[in-house]
């Protein structure tokens, strides 16, 4: 019994050293971070129907140095890029979630790679908060809101 308690406050010590902290149903938490895999690789295809469902209708999304931009089709066009732009690599890692009913949150910090028309890649980091909402049983992304971290 000693050992197996071991061996579970090792493990916990472990993630927790990781600093990510998960609050709710696990079967909420693990939509969310399914959730949050998919967006990046939408972002990487630059499929941009998808990014823009990955929100709720009334979505809005808070970019760094701009206005609020509020619905799909809004935050649809901010998010397409330039012919011949695209993000190569995207990633996302929450530092926090936590579940209160149909709505959750979660943040974190978020880096990627964006090769621009010349082949030139220029890489950026940041950090932000998303406000999820559980809508048909699907977690979709209500608020979102980063703001780049300088090098």
């Amino acid at each position: 019994m000693n050992i197996l308690f071991s061996i579970i406050l090792s493990i916990t010590f472990c993630l927790q050293g990781f600093g990510q902290t998960f609050i709710g149903e696990k079967e909420d938490i693990n939509k969310i971070l399914a959730n949050i895999s998919m967006f990046s690789q939408y972002v990487m295809d630059s499929d941009y129907d998808k990014i823009a469902n990955s929100y709720t209708e009334d979505g809005k999304i808070f970019p760094n140095n701009l206005t609020i931009i509020e619905g799909r089709d809004a935050i649809k066009e901010y998010w397409k890029l330039p012919p011949g732009v695209l993000t190569s690599y995207h990633k996302i890692t929450p530092k926090e979630i936590k579940v209160n009913g149909h709505e959750a949150y979660d943040y974190g910090l978020y880096e990627g790679k964006t090769k621009r028309k010349n082949g030139e890649e220029v890489s950026w980091k940041g950090k932000y908060v998303i406000v999820w909402k559980k809508i048909d049983g699907n977690w979709m992304m209500y608020l979102d809101i980063w703001n780049r971290i300088a090098d």
